[in-house]
């Protein structure tokens, strides 16, 4: 308990090339961390490692296929070392309400959205638990919550399979001193929002949102690295919201 630092914690990141993954790069990179950041776009991990240095590290990883996880979970180790805090943030959104989804888009969407965060899981959760310590922290939504507002059937249903999946894993693990968890955010400044949503659709929601404005990805870095954080360890199962009073339960 007296250990509260982040030094040298080894920190994966999926979906870490995106806005919210680079967010929590930042953030952990700025506690001391040593981050794996896992996406499909290596671009832009390589940019930001050269900026935060070489205890940061871009990994190439299809989430999709179990095969790519495998590899890549041994490239981080051989890297890093075992695993301490797992972040599954990767996720796609899709907008097609039930008529409109087509099989395909549906098995992507499931693939993406909660196969990548069941692989990895599945992968860290040994050497956290012979370790006695881990964090896990998934990234589900709203939608999950309400149905999807403006996301769509796919999507709604992966986040709340990602909060059925949280609070499997923290039942399993909470003594073996393995705490899981999952923010349910709501539009954070993304290409989710700032692209993929009309102006008007933009504008319907500041309406409906109490603190009237878009979640800042900082802040989001934020609310990750308190549930990762040593002195959360009495959390386990947790849902936290973060959505400026859209949805309040």
């Amino acid at each position: 308990m007296n250990d509260t630092s982040m030094r040298d914690k080894v920190v994966v990141i999926t979906g870490a090339a995106g806005t919210m993954g680079q967010a929590a790069t930042r953030w952990f990179a700025a506690q001391g961390a040593r981050v794996a950041m896992i996406d499909v776009s290596e671009p832009p991990m390589a940019i930001l490692a050269r900026e935060l240095g070489p205890g940061v590290q871009g990994f190439h990883c299809d989430i999709r296929s179990v095969e790519s996880v495998h590899a890549t979970h041994r490239n981080v180790t051989d890297a890093f070392g075992e695993v301490d805090i797992l972040i599954n943030n990767a996720g796609i959104l899709s907008n097609h309400k039930v008529e409109a989804t087509t099989l395909e888009e549906w098995r992507q969407v499931l693939a993406v959205n909660l196969d990548g965060a069941l692989f990895w899981s599945q992968l860290v959760v040994p050497s956290m638990k012979s370790r006695r310590w881990g964090r896990i922290v998934n990234v589900g939504s709203l939608a999950a919550k309400t149905g999807g507002i403006t996301a769509g059937t796919a999507y709604a249903v992966t986040k709340g399979a990602i909060a059925a999946l949280t609070f499997s894993l923290a039942r399993e693990l909470a003594a073996h001193g393995v705490t899981v968890n999952a923010i349910a955010p709501a539009y954070v400044k993304t290409p989710m929002v700032t692209e993929q949503l009309t102006e008007a659709q933009r504008q319907a929601l500041l309406q409906q949102i109490p603190v009237g404005r878009f979640c800042e990805p900082e802040e989001f870095a934020h609310a990750v690295g308190f549930l990762a954080s040593p002195m959360s360890g009495f959390i386990t199962g947790e849902v936290l919201d973060l959505n400026g009073g859209l949805h309040m339960d």
